[in-house]
């Protein structure tokens, strides 16, 4: 069906000449809210005791309310236009039922906890006068004022009363139930959180400064939680059931998405989303937050402009793809860059960039596109730089021949612990590829593969900070061996310290890198032993 008709239409009016004042049935003068209100003040104050009136059922007070508003107005001559009745009815429910609810010493409700009773009341009654094809292809301001005209019947039909700020709240709440991804737009709107977290219908999670919180944030019920899971992974051709029940996508807006539903997750669907930042972090900004040090940076920028192949490591949520981003921003602007990524969130701002993202099995189960298979495509795309989001799999071969074969100053991440770690898995990711080499072959072609690992950790006070920077220097044997140039060194907490608090600094070791002669070729030896300076 149709949405309902525009409200307010404009009516052509003659230059110069003043609109005629309104009059309402019976010949009675149409006034506005604010005329009304000082009228009726009075009146609803001699009529009603917020002691006693308070108690009472609320559509039951809204009627007499109501019926005390038309009768002190019709007094006067006067009326108003149903619109601001309904606001009048809602203004002085609320300060009843507020000035009520002060007398027993109890805190007011919230205006949004009537919203969000409301809407499940009026979302039905929308669905069935609205064609929801056409409310798809709407912009929210279009969808907007056609929401406003339906909801103002529907709002009478079912004894509900709204004030103007809370229609365009309950508005709100079904334009992020129609387009959006319903109650986590406002989590998504929020730049304080980092990532939301569902779990069930009930329980959403956020990450604010580095610290999980839970929000009051709610579905309607599982069918509701699904609808979103549907609309998330239909957006990115997609799909999901108890035949795939895990889908990695993202958002319009870049944030990553990890979904996984029954059978699979046992209490029900689980949503995790990674939200896109929407400010480009450089290095500089994080020396600002304190996430390394200057000496660290400058040293970084060195490795970057020299063609250094690094390798970020840490764990889950530590700061590694923020950190990627702001070592690819030292990437020359003349130079071909390749990205491959399971779900793209990069950022590069550089003018010659190619984006290549994973792709999951059709129905069939065919149609796979793995990182390897764009790993190997991309040395087939002439590039200067290959960015790998997260190396995780047998592409590890692909992209240490790739680093061996030409294609230095390429950059990915791994998930480690530390940075010996990250060469150990490197390690096992080549043997779960199949490659039946010995030991020592592996890790020769590991060590002139990688020249620097930066490892990244997320401390107990939520903190992100790059908590080493390792150069791997050769080989000795079996063993690889490596030369740390900086570290976070923590310090032990002292009486009356807040231990959320983590206590520490940056040191330089004051080792000469290995790559010192490289930087030297590139110009960039005064810059690095300034660096190593500390």
């Amino acid at each position: 069906m149709s949405f309902g008709r525009l409200h307010g239409a404009n009516t052509p009016m003659s230059a110069g000449v003043a609109p005629a004042p309104q009059t309402g049935r019976h010949g009675l003068k149409v006034v506005s809210f604010e005329d009304a209100r000082r009228v009726v003040q009075p009146v609803i104050a001699r009529s009603f005791d917020p002691a006693t009136d308070s108690a009472r059922p609320r559509g039951e007070l809204a009627a007499a309310i109501g019926a005390r508003i038309t009768a002190a107005l019709e007094a006067e001559g006067w009326t108003v236009e149903p619109r601001d009745h309904r606001d009048l009815v809602s203004h002085f429910l609320n300060g009843l039922l507020g000035a009520g609810r002060r007398m027993q010493h109890t805190a007011p409700a919230e205006g949004g906890q009537v919203v969000q009773q409301a809407l499940p009341l009026v979302l039905a009654s929308v669905l069935e006068r609205i064609d929801s094809a056409a409310a798809a292809r709407m912009n929210r301001g279009e969808l907007a004022r056609r929401l406003r005209d339906v909801i103002e019947p529907i709002l009478q039909e079912q004894g509900v009363v709204l004030n103007r700020d809370e229609q365009r709240e309950l508005v709100q709440l079904l334009i992020d139930d129609m387009l959006g991804l319903g109650p986590l737009e406002p989590l998504l709107a929020d730049p304080s959180v980092s990532d939301i977290l569902v779990n069930g219908p009930e329980a959403v999670w956020v990450e604010r400064h580095g610290r999980l919180e839970r929000t009051s944030a709610r579905f309607r019920d599982l069918a509701h939680m699904m609808g979103v899971i549907t609309r998330i992974v239909t957006a990115v051709g997609r799909r999901i059931d108890e035949a795939s029940p895990l889908v990695d996508a993202r958002l319009a807006d870049g944030s990553r998405v990890n979904v996984i539903i029954p059978p699979l997750a046992i209490d029900g669907p689980a949503i995790s989303i990674r939200k896109f930042a929407r400010q480009t972090i450089d290095l500089e900004r994080m020396v600002e937050l304190g996430s390394l040090s200057r000496p660290m940076a400058r040293l970084l920028e060195v490795a970057a402009r020299c063609r250094l192949n690094i390798l970020v490591s840490g764990g889950t949520g530590s700061g590694k793809t923020t950190l990627l981003n702001a070592l690819s921003q030292l990437i020359s602007a003349e130079e071909r860059i390749v990205t491959i990524e399971d779900a793209a969130e990069l950022q590069l701002r550089q003018p010659h960039v190619v984006r290549l993202e994973t792709r999951p099995p059709n129905l069939e189960g065919r149609g796979e596109v793995t990182m390897r298979d764009l790993v190997r495509n991309a040395l087939r795309m002439r590039p200067d730089r290959i960015i790998v989001g997260e190396i995780r799999g047998a592409e590890a071969m692909d992209m240490l021949q790739a680093m061996n074969t030409g294609h230095d100053g390429s950059l990915g991440t791994i998930h480690a612990n530390r940075p010996r770690d990250a060469l150990t898995r490197l390690e096992n990711m080549l043997l779960m590829g199949g490659y039946q080499l010995p030991v020592v072959a592996m890790r020769t072609q590991i060590a002139s593969a990688v020249d620097l690992i930066v490892h990244v950790a997320r401390l107990r006070d939520g903190v992100r900070r790059v908590t080493s920077i390792t150069e791997v220097t050769g080989i000795e044997g079996e063993v690889v061996t490596l030369q740390e140039l900086f570290r976070f060194q923590t310090e032990p907490a002292v009486p009356g310290d807040d231990l959320a608090t983590v206590r520490g600094r940056f040191e330089c070791t004051r080792l000469r890198p290995h790559f010192t002669p490289r930087a030297e070729f590139f110009g960039l030896g005064p810059l690095l032993a300034e660096a190593m300076a500390g």
